[in-house]
């Protein structure tokens, strides 16, 4: 006993002795990680060899100290050269909160990952198929993919806080730097660049482009590859009182009604579509800014009208006031058989316990039954083909990221009355001021998120040059390019973008 009383005094005495730290301790910065390895590949009938290089950059204040720690990675043609003529394109998906594994694993990386491209199957559990891209782009340019702080492998580093990068401008802000950086330490000032954004991404994208303008470093970007455009979330934002919702989502309601044979099944998807389009532009945006002056008969008409796109019954339209919400559209469509479309694609439906809540309970099924696939892939690609060991877990998203977002467009000091983000005007300023710039938008006609007639409401007003934008169009949602038909036809629809 007398021996065990003396140890554990002793190490009493000695714990405290260790555990005190300074500030400074706390604040160390240890050396950014980098993995760097060589590969090959055939892409648009070229074999390319390349460097691959998953490594963090240290972002630093206006002090130079080091406050947060950005974790990409690189795709870097080996060999002769002309960095004069080789672009180089970052990509970045959205959220905010969320990684680049979808573009990553999804469309643009080496290698994809194989999820069930008709939309029927589950991902269920591992082992996952893994695949060469052979549609992909690494004949044409460079690509960097980043995560933005709080997602993968990046979070904020000695004195850095959250705020100071989760927020509209302080997240492009981030990223442009992050660029610039990239840019001056791989000597590609002369590159052509280019930007390919998702969801979010395509908000950041507008944001980075107009941030790159400034600092004293002028970076005119070549262009903007969007995917599933959220540039003015009064489009996409599907709440009560939301007028504008109702008119953009109408389309890819009917759109989806069409592709569950529930709604214009004696027209192409197309040719529905338009007839859709011409409803909402020329009959229901006035009967919706009419209200309750319209008539019965008025009413009634519009109803019919909506039944026969939407695929609802007439009465549930009724009831809804003609105004029905996309979580409602999702559980309503396939009611009779107790099926709930998913939201990033309608093509994706789940068997829900409780068949008559007001929208999706268990989430959405489009997110829900490929997320499994795509995290694991990307773990087991860093860990065996880029040889990447990191010391925390890679966050292919994070929640917290969007409950504590500040979504003000303005400096903290500067008043503001919260109403819609809108980043469109933004991009119509740059693109003026950088007249060398194009815009490819690629649209889902099955998107309830991000729909496809919200693009073409936001590109045909807010200062954009429409001469300027190249607009695209998929048979499947959010993320076209899980339906391998359409992976194909986005691919050469960029590769034929970058290349004019």
């Amino acid at each position: 006993m007398k021996k065990i009383h003396v140890l554990l005094v002793s190490l009493l005495m000695v714990v405290p002795v260790f555990a005190q730290k300074t500030e400074k301790d706390s604040l160390s910065v240890p050396e950014p990680k980098s993995f760097e390895s060589t590969h090959q590949i055939t892409n648009g009938g070229k074999l390319i060899k390349y460097k691959a290089i998953a490594s963090e950059t240290f972002l630093k204040n206006e002090s130079g100290e080091s406050v947060a720690s950005l974790w990409s990675v690189a795709y870097v043609q080996t060999g002769t050269v002309d960095v004069a003529k080789r672009p180089v394109t970052f990509v970045f998906n959205g959220g905010p909160g969320s990684a680049s594994v979808w573009l990553h694993m999804g469309m643009f990386g080496p290698q994809l990952v194989k999820v069930d491209s008709d939309a029927t199957v589950d991902d269920g559990a591992a082992p996952y198929t893994l695949i060469n891209n052979t549609n992909g782009i690494l004949d044409l340019t460079d690509l960097v993919f980043i995560d933005p702080v709080g997602t993968g492998y990046s979070k904020v580093i000695g004195k850095g806080k959250v705020e100071d990068f989760w927020g509209l401008t302080a997240d492009a802000n981030s990223v442009a730097q992050f660029m610039r950086q990239w840019i001056n330490d791989n000597n590609r000032w002369i590159s052509p660049k280019y930007i390919i954004g998702e969801s979010f991404g395509t908000t950041r994208a507008a944001g980075v482009a107009n941030a790159l303008e400034g600092n004293g470093q002028d970076m005119a970007l070549n262009g903007l590859i969007l995917i599933s455009q959220a540039l003015d979330y009064a489009g996409s934002t599907s709440v009560h009182n939301n007028i504008t919702s109702y008119l953009t989502y109408l389309p890819s309601m009917a759109a989806t009604a069409w592709y569950h044979k529930k709604a214009g099944q004696d027209k192409s998807l197309e040719a529905f579509v338009d007839e859709c389009r011409d409803f909402t532009y020329n009959t229901y945006a006035p009967a919706l800014y009419k209200g309750s002056l319209l008539t019965d008969a008025e009413k009634n008409k519009i109803a019919d009208q909506l039944g026969y796109f939407m695929g609802l019954d007439k009465a549930y339209i009724l009831k809804s006031n003609l105004r029905v919400l996309v979580p409602r559209f999702q559980k309503q469509l396939l009611s009779d058989e107790g099926l709930t479309v998913g939201r990033l694609d309608g093509r994706f439906m789940g068997d829900e316990v409780d068949k008559l809540s007001d929208g999706p309970h268990l989430g959405d099924p489009a997110s829900y039954q490929i997320s499994s696939a795509y995290t694991a892939a990307l773990n087991h690609y860093f860990a065996t083909t880029l040889h990447v060991k990191m010391d925390r877990p890679y966050l292919t998203g994070n929640d917290a990221i969007y409950d504590k977002w500040n979504w003000k467009p303005v400096a903290k000091e500067k008043g503001w009355e919260p109403s819609y983000v809108n980043v469109s005007q933004k991009l119509g300023e740059t693109m003026r001021r950088n007249t060398g710039m194009k815009v490819m938008v690629a649209s889902g006609y099955y998107d309830l998120i991000c729909p496809f007639f919200d693009a073409e409401y936001t590109f045909s007003r807010n200062g954009i040059e429409r001469d300027k934008i190249q607009m695209f169009y998929y048979e499947a949602g959010h993320m076209m390019y899980t339906h391998e038909p359409d992976l194909v036809k986005l691919a050469q629809d960029v590769r034929t973008f970058l290349s004019n």
